[in-house]
């Protein structure tokens, strides 16, 4: 079983190749957020909450060089929030509210989604869009009914949910290195 996990996960990542292009639109679109200004919302339930704390964590504290702090913020951490939202407007609402609360144009809303159809987070997608926000979708199997309303969608082509999720990470992982490529560097640091 190992081999054939192990090749699974080799193949999903091989497939990236083909949609290099894409990948890096959606870096591009994250990095010239982050120079004009803007911040990096990103949204996911179960492992991809996970993934979207990880991000934000690359984000605002650094990823492989030390650099100034930038803005990001996964709408999946804060407990009162999304407790309050989930009881008060039902749990559809728990991403969107907060992008009505902190999103504004020039910032980037990435949905994380493996089936591509999570509800929460095609809500939230379409708010940040009536915002003026831009969108990224980061999706799994066929993209689901999130890819046609993202701006840039990212689909890992596989059914299986943790060979998708660890596609994800290395593609997040890839945006973060884009960004950190691209911004300005400090005095005295070293690359």
């Amino acid at each position: 079983m190992l081999n054939t996990m192990i090749d699974a996960h080799v193949q999903c990542l091989q497939n990236l190749k083909a949609i290099e292009p894409a990948l890096e639109r959606a870096g591009d679109m994250l990095l010239a957020c982050l120079l004009g200004g803007g911040k990096i919302m990103i949204c996911g339930n179960g492992g991809s909450a996970s993934d979207a704390q990880h991000f934000a964590a690359e984000i605002v504290g650094r990823f492989e060089r030390e650099r100034r702090a930038y803005p990001a913020v996964a709408l999946s951490t804060d407990t009162s929030i999304l407790t309050a939202v989930g009881n008060d407007y039902g749990y559809d609402e728990v991403f969107a509210r907060q992008v009505d609360g902190l999103g504004r144009p020039g910032d980037v809303l990435i949905g994380i989604s493996t089936s591509g159809h999570s509800e929460n987070v095609i809500r939230a997608i379409r708010r940040g869009k009536s915002l003026g926000m831009k969108t990224v979708g980061l999706l799994g199997k066929d993209g689901g009914a999130l890819k046609p309303l993202v701006d840039q969608a990212i689909v890992v082509g596989s059914d299986t949910t943790a060979r998708i999720q660890e596609t994800h990470i290395f593609i997040l992982h890839y945006w973060a290195w884009q960004i950190e490529s691209g911004l300005p560097q400090t005095r005295g640091e070293q690359v």
